[in-house]
C-alpha cells in the first residue's frame, strides 16, 4: 500500500466485486476493471467502458500505474534484458527477460533486498528493506513484457528477495498471474526458489500449486551450507532434506536442487558424492550453476572443465543434471548488482553535490 491507497493490481476479481458491491456497481464492473489492470493500463483514463464517476471514485480508493525503469541493460551476445524498476515509494527492484529455445522466460524479484545473508549474493548487501506487494510482483512481470516486447510464457521466482519470506503476498502474486482472465501463466511454467525456509514448505505442499519448487542448495553438507548460508544455521541439511521429501511425496511434483559452482568450497568428489545422495533420496533434477562474479564477494567460479567433473560424478550415480547456461554476463548477470550500483552512483552523486 502507498500513500494509504491499495494497488489495483494486487486484487482479484472476487476481491474487486465485493469492493463495488459495496459501492453499489454491479457485478460485471469487477471483471472489467480486472481486465484492465491485467493487461497493463497505467490510467484511468485508459478505462473506456468504466463510467467516468466511478473510475474518479475508485482513484481515491487505489493507485494504478507502472514501475518507471530507471535502467535497462540488453546482452549483446544472447538478448537477456535486465531492468532497475523505480518502483512508487522510491525503492528499486531488478528483473531479467531470458530469451530460451522453449520461450521467454522472466526472473522476477519478491522482496526489496534480502535478510538471508547469503556469502555469495548481491541482493542481500544492505539487508532486507521492504517485501513486495503481489501487484507489484505482477507489475515486473506485466511491464517487463510489455517494454521489451518479448512475450513472457515462464516465470522465475529467483530474483532479489526470498519468496518465502514474503510468503503471503507471493501465493497471491500466483493466483493473480495464474488467472484465466489475467495473464493466465500456468503454474507448470513457473518456478519458485527458496534458500530452505523449510517452515513454509508443508504450508506451501497444502496449496498444491503445481508449480517447481527450487531449492538453492549450493553445498551437501552442513559446515559449508552454514557458511555459505546462514539460512541453513538451526535448520541444516538433514531437515531440509527431509522437508523436500514430504513435499515431493505430498505433491508429485519434482524439487530442483540449484548449486551455485564455487571454486573449492563446494566442488569436491566428495561433495558431489553426498550431493547425489541427497538429490536420489527425493528425485530431484540438479542444476549446476556457474558463479557469477559480485565485487564485494571473494568467491571464484569453478573452472569449466571441473564443473563437467561434478557433473559427470553426479550422472553417474543416476542423478538428472545440467549445467545452466550463462546468459547475461555483460550486464551485471548476479541479481542485486544493478541495484547496487545505481544506488552507489546516486549515494556518490549527492555527496558530491
Amino acid at each position: 500500500m502507498q500513500d494509504g491507497k491499495i494497488n489495483l493490481r494486487s486484487l482479484l476479481p472476487e476481491e474487486l466485486a465485493a469492493v463495488l458491491k459495496d459501492m453499489g456497481q454491479p457485478a460485471f464492473r469487477a471483471k472489467q476493471l480486472f481486465e484492465w489492470a491485467s493487461r497493463g493500463a497505467e490510467s484511468w483514463e485508459e478505462m473506456t467502458n468504466i463510467p467516468k464517476q466511478l473510475r474518479a471514485q475508485l482513484a481515491e480508493k487505489f493507485s494504478l500505474g507502472a514501475p518507471a525503469a530507471l535502467r535497462k541493460q540488453v546482452s549483446a551476445g544472447d538478448g537477456t534484458v535486465k531492468y532497475l524498476w523505480r518502483l512508487r515509494d522510491g525503492n528499486a527492484v531488478e528483473t531479467v527477460v531470458m530469451r530460451y529455445h522453449y520461450g521467454n522466460s522472466v526472473c522476477i524479484s519478491t522482496q526489496v533486498g534480502c535478510r538471508q545473508g547469503c556469502a555469495f549474493c548481491a541482493s542481500t548487501i544492505g539487508g532486507l528493506v521492504r517485501s513486495l506487494e503481489p501487484g507489484e510482483m505482477l507489475e515486473e512481470v506485466m511491464f517487463s513484457e510489455k517494454e521489451s516486447g518479448l512475450k513472457i510464457g515462464h516465470i522465475v521466482l529467483m530474483g532479489i528477495g526470498e519468496p518465502l519470506d514474503n510468503f503471503d503476498n507471493v501465493v497471491k502474486f500466483l493466483r493473480l498471474v495464474n488467472h484465466p482472465q489475467g495473464m493466465n501463466i500456468g503454474m507448470r511454467h513457473i518456478s519458485l526458489s527458496t534458500c530452505g525456509l523449510t517452515e513454509r514448505f508443508e504450508e506451501l505442499a497444502r496449496l498444491n500449486l503445481q508449480l517447481t519448487l527450487s531449492v538453492s542448495l549450493h553445498a551437501p553438507d552442513d559446515e559449508t551450507r552454514s557458511r555459505l548460508m546462514p539460512a541453513n544455521r538451526g535448520r541444516g541439511v538433514a531437515q531440509l532434506m527431509d522437508a523436500c521429501e514430504a513435499y515431493f511425496r505430498r505433491t508429485g511434483r519434482r524439487i530442483s536442487f540449484e548449486y551455485a559452482m564455487i571454486d573449492g568450497v563446494n566442488d569436491s568428489p566428495e561433495q558431489a558424492a553426498l550431493l547425489a545422495r541427497h538429490a536420489r533420496r527425493v528425485s530431484a533434477h540438479v542444476n549446476l550453476i556457474p558463479l557469477n562474479h559480485v565485487d564485494e564477494r571473494s568467491f571464484a567460479p569453478t573452472p569449466p572443465e571441473r564443473i563437467s567433473a561434478f557433473r559427470k560424478a553426479l550422472e553417474r550415480e543416476g542423478v538428472n543434471v545440467t549445467v545452466r547456461r550463462s546468459l547475461g554476463g555483460d550486464i551485471d548477470a548476479s541479481c542485486g548488482q544493478l541495484r547496487k550500483k545505481t544506488a552507489d552512483a546516486l549515494r556518490a552523486g549527492t555527496e558530491r553535490e
